[in-house]
């Protein structure tokens, strides 16, 4: 299990995480998304040991991350850009992971190449963004690593390998007892994958839930009543956001069960319209402080 206990992140007097508390459980693959700028690409370096934090600490079964080699060893990291030295060739950098990582396993490189094929007599500098993407992909895979933290990993890959690549996640959990924790903009992709998502905004985690309950609990309802019903009647546990077209309300709510609807039918609705959200809806709807949503949604 991973626990980031009461972890802040500053830089040059600027507070980039404010207390951030997650529990991930072992086999699991847990999504960290958010708005351009919130500090997520932070958090993942904070959750590899790159960066300590201000405050707040990070374990791996009960053991820091931060300075400690033994616990690094078992993590994967692929960054959202190439942090390989650029004048090596990729012979070099296989040289060096087979020296870092005690579990570096170079039939599982080449069995992974046989997908992504990169040759590897190139220097880095001459491989493409998608290529050094996949390169860092199957370092990572190839390492053994029990954890992988991967930002951005689909980045500069069509769709062909992405597809390839997703089922490889959800392979390398299920056969291997992986924790994968993913950081993407591709929120379509992470629904297919992911156990457990969380949001990060303005450097805190706004919301956190399995993506089961998530579209379980969090819907969108159309109602329309026959008599005069105004928005702060609609004063109901669980909503939070709500608008109006003519005589149709739009409610969001993060509380949608029997006992929601039962509080709505006490109005006399003449329709109540229950419509499912994706996690790209869900996002938005939590993450959108404007009143807007509904015209991005026709």
């Amino acid at each position: 299990m991973i626990e980031v206990n009461n972890l802040s992140f500053e830089i040059d007097g600027k507070q980039i995480l404010k207390d951030i508390n997650l529990k991930i459980n072992k086999g699991k693959i847990f999504g960290i998304i958010g708005p351009n700028g919130v500090g997520k690409t932070t958090l993942l370096r904070c959750l590899t040991g790159i960066y300590d934090g201000s405050t707040g600490n990070i374990f791996y079964d009960g053991e820091l991350v931060y300075d400690n080699p033994k616990v690094k060893n078992k993590i994967g990291f692929v960054a959202d850009e190439n942090i390989m030295q650029t004048n090596f060739k990729v012979s070099e950098i296989l040289k060096y992971y087979k020296y870092s990582y005690t579990n570096y396993d170079e039939e599982k490189f080449n069995e992974l190449n046989k997908i992504f094929k990169i040759p590897t007599n190139k220097f880095i500098f001459q491989l493409s963004k998608g290529m050094k993407m996949r390169l860092s992909i199957m370092l990572a895979f190839s390492i053994h690593a029990k954890y992988l933290v991967l930002d951005e990993p689909t980045s500069g890959l069509d769709a062909v390998l992405k597809n390839k690549l997703l089922k490889i996640f959800v392979d390398e959990v299920f056969e291997n007892d992986t924790t994968i924790i993913i950081s993407s903009h591709h929120l379509s992709e992470l629904e297919r994958i992911c156990d457990d998502v969380a949001i990060l905004d303005e450097g805190v985690v706004s919301y956190e839930n399995s993506v089961e309950n998530m579209k379980n609990k969090i819907k969108k309802v159309q109602v329309a009543f026959d008599e005069p019903v105004y928005e702060e009647d609609l004063d109901l546990k669980g909503i939070f956001k709500i608008s109006k077209v003519g005589r149709v309300f739009n409610i969001i709510t993060d509380e949608y069960d029997e006992e929601f609807i039962n509080s709505i039918k006490k109005f006399k609705p003449l329709f109540i319209e229950e419509i499912d959200l994706s996690l790209e809806d869900i996002f938005i709807y939590k993450v959108d402080k404007e009143d807007n949503n509904e015209k991005v949604f026709k």
